[in-house]
């Protein structure tokens, strides 16, 4: 399915407060597909608006069903839409895509748009782009000195409004709305602001310049866009094919180091969680083992995940304001250590981080740190179980009966961490450098969650009546049902992890639950689909994921509401 043409109307206003000479609005129809549709909306102003309010008819039996950057409403074929605040202001001649939604039924435009109130019927003269006519200013930002040991410490991480609004916009959400979480930057678009479901009308520059307005000291932003995206996992997929390695760079590298090069942010710490879900791939889903994937043997063998991490991370880390973290997976993925390479993950990937050093420039000190469990579910730490506890008279991670455990170093995220780190900084990275923890979804509170240790003998009952995690399988990855919000975003919680954050936002889901057709190159992962009985990387365990998800991205309540309601520790 290819987004179709946009299509807007023009319509002038007769309320000379809001515009001398009129105003415009663009309903523009982004992509299309079998009963329903996306749409966003474009206000355009001739003097400035400080607050709006559009109103409009739909045609009979179109309904909206999610909307993103707007207050709305709507009852029987009228629609109404208010700004959330940080989107009221629309400046003089200028144009601003205000909110986009999702809608079913019939997609034809209204006849008639109100803005605060009165018709719009004719153009704003002269129009006025919707893109600065000045490039951004780059080079050395000014006053932004030295970087410091951990950017997160006694430092405000940036709330990014579009999801804090959604988050107050649950039930029960306002509890968590002013958490910062991460910017995704998911395809090159995003830099800009497409108004799609994952990312919004907001561009990379209007969250720094939001930043500022907030006063925040540190902004988090995902740079998540490599050729063949995340190789294993389909709901993943991304826009850039598997050898398009210039387009990555010029395209989409390039413009995010000007963008956050410009001196206005100098005084920003800007951290660049680097490339989820890559260059582990190359450890675990290639050939010779069972687990190969077809995909990541092409992104092995022609190394352009390893090309392309090391030069976002040599350009980024050039600039003297960032803070690169590159994704270590988690424990249940890489925690297996083995002089046997057909076993190990752990060692191999720390051996794969290691040999970046000298790739496209890179140094170890244009890496900050490492982090891990990004948008993944593994606990923080188990309190009622020790991986090595002798259990049945074998220690747990030696009994080859035990399939949660499967022979695995570790079984939580702190110790994963900390003994990663070491490793690495074994493989050739600065003794200085700190770990973070995605703990957005990692929490696996409720009724399920154990307050003691089992007393049975039994290590496959002992395991599984002790453990936190509750998933039927430790690499399960898609729409975990049962899980809940984590520990929250906090500096120094230990003294090898620079902080707990919220990259992956609650909410956003991992991937739809089953097939939707879709212009954003994201594929159907049985995965998250429920009713999936597993394959040989899960060790044929059934997927665990929740029913009537959506693309990943896109927000889902009823997730969010199962997050809220999980929370451990729990939401007050």
């Amino acid at each position: 399915m290819g987004a179709l043409a946009a299509t807007g109307l023009t319509f002038a206003s007769a309320n000379q407060a809001l515009a001398e000479e009129g105003c415009e609005v663009d309903y523009n129809i982004v992509s299309t597909w079998g009963g329903g549709f996306q749409a966003n909306v474009v206000i355009t102003a001739d003097e400035a608006i400080n607050g709006w309010e559009v109103k409009w008819n739909f045609p009979s039996g179109t309904t909206v069903s999610n909307a993103w950057n707007v207050g709305w409403s709507q009852s029987g074929t009228g629609f109404t839409g208010k700004d959330v605040g940080w989107n009221a202001s629309i400046g003089s001649g200028q144009s601003r895509e205000v909110f986009g939604f999702i809608g079913s039924g019939s997609s034809a435009t209204p006849g008639q748009f109100t803005v605060n109130g009165d018709v719009c019927n004719g153009p704003v003269d002269p129009p006025t782009s919707t893109t600065p006519t000045d490039g951004p200013t780059t080079g050395d930002p000014g006053g932004g000195g030295d970087k410091v040991d951990n950017p997160y410490r006694d430092a405000q991480v940036y709330v990014n409004p579009q999801w804090s609004a959604r988050a107050a916009a649950e039930p029960g959400g306002d509890a968590i709305a002013d958490q910062p979480t991460g910017v995704w930057l998911d395809r090159t678009s995003a830099i800009y602001g497409n108004s799609s479901p994952t990312t919004g009308s907001m561009g990379l520059e209007d969250h720094l310049d939001e930043a500022l307005e907030q006063g925040a000291d540190v902004v988090q932003i995902v740079i998540y866009n490599l050729p063949g995206r995340d190789c294993a996992a389909l709901a993943s997929n991304g826009e850039l094919g598997q050898t398009e390695i210039a387009e990555y760079k010029s395209e989409y590298i390039d413009p995010i180091v000007e963008i956050q090069g410009q001196a206005k942010y100098a005084d920003l710490r800007i951290v660049n969680v680097v490339e989820i879900d890559s260059l582990p791939n190359l450890v675990t889903n290639v050939t010779p083992r069972a687990t190969a994937v077809p995909n990541c043997d092409v992104m092995k063998n022609n190394g352009n995940y390893v090309d392309g991490v090391s030069y976002a991370v040599s350009e980024l880390g050039a600039l003297p304001n960032t803070y690169n973290y590159i994704d270590a997976g988690h424990h249940g993925w890489i925690g297996w250590g083995d002089t046997n390479p057909q076993y190990d993950n752990f060692f191999a990937a720390a051996e794969l981080f290691g040999s970046l050093i000298g790739e496209n420039g890179m140094t170890a000190d244009d890496v900050h740190g490492f982090i891990s469990n990004t948008a993944n579910y593994s606990a923080l730490e188990e309190p009622y179980w020790a991986v090595n506890q002798n259990v049945g008279g074998q220690a747990l991670n030696q009994n080859p009966n035990l399939p949660w455990v499967d022979w695995n170093d570790f079984n939580n995220e702190k110790d994963f961490t900390e003994a990663m780190r070491e490793e690495l900084i074994a493989n050739g990275f600065n003794d200085d450098i700190g770990m973070l923890i995605d703990t957005s979804r990692n929490g696996w509170g409720g009724d399920y969650r154990p307050t003691a240790t089992s007393t049975s003998t039994n290590p496959v009952t002992f395991v599984d009546e002790s453990r936190i995690d509750q998933r039927f399988q430790k690499g399960n990855w898609c729409n975990q049902a049962g899980a809940g919000l984590g520990e929250r975003p906090q500096a120094d919680p230990e003294p090898w992890i620079d902080a707990y954050v919220w990259i992956k936002p609650p909410g956003e889901s991992d991937g739809a639950s089953e097939e939707i057709p879709n212009n954003e190159g994201k594929g159907f992962d049985e995965m998250c689909d429920p009713d999936y009985g597993g394959n040989i990387r899960n060790g044929n365990n059934p997927s665990g994921a929740r029913d009537n998800m959506p693309l990943s991205g896109h927000w889902s309540s009823e997730q969010f509401a199962e997050l809220l309601e999980n929370a451990y520790p729990p939401v007050n």
